[in-house]
């Protein structure tokens, strides 16, 4: 049974401050093994959220739940498009706290159509973008990068 969805959850700008947390939910190997996804070393995640704090065309978001942090959301520009992405403290999943996030960042971002994807094997994420309109468009086989392993990955578009 899952528990409760928190009523006072927010989100806020994603600060220097929330990385730390970042840093540890990205290289927990429950989560990464779900999201299909390797962890970043520290210089590598560093250096990548250096860029992406200054990057005018990222909006990310904390999640709040009170004044505890709990994850991140972002829209954020791939191959000259818009795509979005979340990710959960392990400790809070199952508490419909990613498609809500999800659904408060979509209130205040303008740009359409947007895109995701989810590794098929990642129900709980497939879900999270149905949920919050996404509309699937194909499956696709993509190989091996050094941040993700090879699987099979479902890709979305928003309207």
């Amino acid at each position: 049974m899952s528990k409760p969805l928190p009523a006072d959850l927010s989100l806020r700008p994603i600060v220097a401050a929330d990385l730390p947390a970042i840093f540890a939910w990205q290289a927990d190997p429950e989560a990464c093994r779900m999201a299909v996804s390797n962890p970043r070393d520290r210089p590598t995640f560093d250096q990548h959220w250096q860029r992406v704090l200054v990057d005018p065309t990222v909006r990310g978001r904390s999640i709040v739940v009170g004044d505890q942090l709990v994850g991140t959301v972002s829209c954020f520009e791939r191959d000259g498009k818009a795509f979005v992405g979340y990710w959960i403290d392990r400790a809070w999943w199952g508490r419909g706290i990613a498609s809500r996030a999800l659904a408060l960042l979509l209130a205040e971002e303008p740009r359409r159509p947007l895109f995701a994807m989810a590794a098929r094997s990642n129900t709980a994420s497939v879900h999270v973008l149905q949920r919050c309109g996404f509309v699937w468009l194909r499956d696709e086989w993509t190989e091996a990068t050094e941040r993700f392993p090879a699987c099979t990955e479902a890709f979305f578009e928003l309207r």
